[in-house]
């Protein structure tokens, strides 16, 4: 079991605040960002915050420092935009990897050099990038795409490795407003574990824009749960974009619904018309304190506003309440959700056929199973694998039980558009 698992057992995790918010009161300037790396540089890139983990490296750590001595469980690295899609803005993709690695190594000194004698991890953040796969960029043009699948997985697979390299414990896909951009960075996250033999625990945040309930790309909150949950996450949760206020009602849905502990780190309130944020630490922690009454959270902490105040409050609020009991950690999951290396992507349907009483786990994994549904081209084969899906479901986390059917359902409308059905359902 990894540590910060036992760690959610015992109690509520507290994740820091925004870096941004606390990066605005240096009141830095153009040349603080440039530094002598891109003092020759034809782009200005005041405000790309990630620059900082190497030319105003002692700023970033310094604010580690704050959150974790106000109560942070969790150091967030200073990485949000450090992808290179959002780098491009800057022109500055050639720094990817150092801004990374940088941003790991910043946070886990700060850890390091601390008092604190809790145990405290150092989470990998991820953002979901500057372009949304599922949406288009062109109101003239709806099937336009700014960036596919494939690019974000390269995307992502680079910011996750030098983020690995630099040390972290954790990886927090945050902010997530498009569920195709989170299932990409879950499967670059993946691919990159098998590779290297180790798992690391995935964190997922992802953001409701407003009172309709649902993320940008326009799913319900229940429907963005069971899209990633097939991975085998430490968390899901949400943040940003709304304030504890907001976030109320979603949380508790997502109590209800999650089989993984549960996060939020919201704003401090709404933003008022200067686009500053008003809501004082002692506001935010009482309504996060009623989160935490009604038995709905196992980690929180702040986004946009937040300070290490706002944290501090949070903390001392927290620590009367026990966490969420109701959630399944990855490690603590039957045999069913480990994943396993050994398939055979080219088997023909015909190996399908097994003695499903000697079978003590299924014999595809999700993935390889989604692989063949989705390769289905005429009836008899998807009746088959139907067949032998209903036959193995019982081997299945119920939530991977949820995204094979939807696969299914998905495949079968498609036969009967195609008119590959031998009969009309």
């Amino acid at each position: 079991m990894q540590k910060i698992e036992l760690e959610l057992l015992k109690r509520i995790l507290i994740l820091d605040g925004a870096m941004g918010t606390l990066i605005q009161t240096y009141a830095l300037q153009e040349q603080d960002f440039r530094g002598s790396l891109l003092k020759d540089h034809t782009v200005d890139v005041k405000g790309n915050n990630e620059l900082l983990n190497l030319t105003r490296p002692e700023i970033i750590r310094d604010i580690h420092r704050q959150y974790l001595a106000a109560g942070a469980d969790i150091l967030c690295t200073n990485t949000f935009n450090g992808n290179r899609i959002s780098q491009a803005d800057y022109h500055t993709q050639h720094l990817v990897y150092e801004i990374n690695y940088q941003g790991a190594r910043l946070a886990r000194q700060a850890l390091e050099s601390s008092a604190a004698t809790r145990p405290c991890f150092v989470a990998g953040a991820m953002g979901p990038t500057s372009k949304l796969a599922s949406l288009s960029p062109d109101v003239n043009n709806p099937a336009a795409r700014a960036v596919s699948f494939d690019e974000l997985v390269v995307t992502f697979t680079e910011q996750a490795q030098a983020l690995l390299d630099g040390g972290v414990d954790i990886f927090l896909l945050e902010t997530i407003t498009d569920t195709l951009n989170a299932k990409a960075a879950l499967f670059a996250l993946m691919q990159l574990f098998d590779k290297i033999g180790k798992q690391f625990p995935i964190m997922v945040s992802g953001t409701i824009t407003d009172a309709s309930g649902r993320i940008l790309s326009g799913q319900t909150l229940e429907a963005f749960l069971i899209s990633i949950s097939h991975a085998p996450l430490l968390s899901v949760g949400l943040n940003c974009a709304l304030g504890a206020k907001e976030l109320r009602p979603y949380i508790q849905e997502l109590a209800k619904l999650s089989p993984f502990p549960v996060s939020t780190h919201p704003n401090a309130g709404l933003p008022n018309e200067f686009g500053e944020y008003d809501q004082s630490p002692e506001q935010i922690a009482i309504l996060l304190e009623e989160f935490a009454q009604e038995g709905w959270v196992n980690l929180v902490g702040g986004c946009c506003g937040t300070t290490p105040a706002h944290i501090r409050a949070i903390a001392k609020a927290m620590k009367k309440y026990p966490p969420r009991s109701r959630f399944q950690l990855p490690s603590l999951s039957s045999a069913v959700n480990k994943r396993v290396n050994e398939t055979n992507y080219s088997v023909s349907h015909k190996e399908l056929q097994v003695n499903y009483n000697q079978v003590s786990k299924p014999t595809y994994t999700l993935k390889d199973m989604m692989d063949l549904i989705s390769q289905v081209e005429d009836e008899p084969t998807y009746n088959q694998i139907k067949n032998h899906f209903d036959q193995q479901k019982k081997l299945y986390h119920p939530e991977q039980i949820l995204l094979i059917s939807a696969h299914l359902f998905g495949r079968f409308q498609y036969l009967q558009a195609e008119g590959k059905l031998a009969k009309m359902y």
